[in-house]
């Protein structure tokens, strides 16, 4: 389970055997979050609301970022 980032309170990862979509996991505190990175769609959300938008502005920041990581990991 490669961590990209801890951030805030954030953690942002992905698993080893992942699929696509490309996307990311967030946990925060007891809650998460699944976001697809090409349109940062909310695929499943268990997150407080002020937390969800702070980690979408997160990974907004880091998006290319989260991108290379993946294509590195899968290709």
């Amino acid at each position: 389970m490669p961590t990209l980032l801890k951030e805030r309170g954030f953690k942002f990862f992905f698993y080893a055997n992942e699929h696509e979509p490309m996307h990311i996991h967030i946990m925060k505190d007891e809650g998460f979050a699944k976001v697809n990175l090409e349109d940062l769609k909310v695929v499943q959300n268990y997150l407080k609301p002020k937390d969800l938008k702070i980690a979408l502005i997160i990974v907004s920041e880091h998006r290319e970022e989260f991108e290379r990581r993946w294509n590195e990991w899968f290709n």
